[in-house]
């Protein structure tokens, strides 16, 4: 019976008294109910038809005009084309605040674009970087990431605090790091996880951008076949994409001193380490940043988040972006998992962008200006 997981994102992370999300195709979902009945394992149907949940979501893009950047709609998914031409817009439209540019060049050969935020006040500024969609399915991810820099652009005139940020730090803001993938994700398959490399030796594609970093890498929670969700890749920085980000934040160690991932879904607040049952040496300051940040979050809607380390509070997965940031030297690293914990999953509705992304907001200045107080 094969059957694509959504949480937890490896059949290795499935213990007794777990929930677990899956997609069931229709002719499989006939013999699994009778099966899970007779084994007595308790299950309920969130979405009954699928394909009619994509449908209803993606099928609204051919008539609406969404080329107007002026009018530019953060309420809505957007396909890499939109959002790169967005970036290209804000590039020139807002130069006094934002830098485009590239660290590399996708598998597929597309750019991947970064744009750098912030007031040019002094020459050297510490930096925060922030990534979106480093799995294709996840597209609250990169929402999120437009809906960061629309609102810094919006309110630095107006909110002290964001122009606080943008005066004394740069952001680096990639909306899109899986770019193939994501594109794959609005074309072919809208569960669509990985990159989407070729492998010689098997017909699979891609590898889990979120398994290929330099960190204990394919050891617990990866898998080294080619064919799975969350393949490890046939080495290290396998991933041009992953090869390009990497490259980049080596370069700007000393300058960086946060790391925000963005991903979808669980309502969790996750910091390191994942690969391994430990605590970090900064531990009471990244501790209190993300209870700080998740309270923050909460007065919004009253959206409860768990916090803590990815290890524990999630699951344990090895060569993980988070956790070779920390590795790095940068001091606060941190992966949100944004909502929901699971109705909707990875098809969260449009009408469900901007809560989602006001309360986010909330966590992410929380924890920007946590990190300008200095705590060590």
């Amino acid at each position: 019976l094969q059957v694509d997981l959504w949480q937890p994102s490896s059949p290795f992370h499935i213990v007794e008294g777990m929930v677990t999300d899956m997609r069931v195709p229709q002719n499989t979902s006939r013999s699994l109910l009778p099966y899970l009945q007779q084994a007595n394992i308790q299950y309920t149907i969130l979405i009954s038809d699928l394909q009619k949940a994509i449908e209803n979501q993606t099928g609204l893009r051919s008539y609406r005009n969404r080329r107007s950047l002026a009018g530019y709609n953060y309420e809505v998914y957007h396909s890499l084309e939109e959002i790169q031409g967005w970036m290209h817009h804000l590039n020139k439209t807002h130069s006094d605040l934002v830098h485009m540019f590239s660290v590399g060049t996708s598998y597929e050969g597309r750019p991947l674009f970064v744009l750098k935020l912030g007031k040019r006040s002094r020459p050297y500024k510490k930096a925060v970087w922030i990534d979106c969609g480093i799995h294709a399915r996840e597209w609250i991810g990169p929402a999120f990431c437009q809906w960061f820099v629309k609102e810094a652009l919006q309110t630095y005139q107006t909110d002290p605090a964001m122009r606080k940020m943008l005066t004394q730090l740069y952001f680096y803001i990639m909306p899109v790091f899986n770019v193939d993938g994501y594109h794959f994700s609005w074309t072919n398959d809208r569960f669509w996880r990985k990159t989407r490399s070729k492998n010689t030796r098997f017909s699979c594609h891609g590898v889990d951008a979120n398994r290929n970093w330099k960190v204990k890498w394919c050891d617990e929670g990866a898998s080294f076949h080619p064919c799975d969700d969350t393949y490890c890749g046939p080495f290290p920085e396998s991933e041009p994409e992953v090869k390009a980000v990497a490259h980049f934040l080596r370069k700007h160690r000393k300058q960086i001193k946060a790391y925000l991932s963005f991903h979808a879904y669980a309502q969790m607040l996750l910091y390191p380490y994942s690969y391994k049952y430990a605590t970090i040496p900064n531990f009471s300051c990244v501790e209190s940043a993300a209870y700080n940040a998740v309270n923050a979050l909460q007065s919004a809607y009253g959206i409860r988040y768990r916090y803590g380390p990815a290890s524990s509070t999630l699951y344990v997965s090895s060569g993980s972006s988070m956790d070779w940031a920390y590795k790095n030297g940068i001091p606060y690293a941190f992966a949100f998992e944004l909502r929901d914990t699971g109705h909707f999953g990875f098809l969260l509705p449009e009408t469900l962008i901007k809560p989602t992304c006001t309360e986010t907001m909330l966590a992410v200045k929380n924890i920007t200006l946590h990190l300008l107080k200095k705590c060590h």
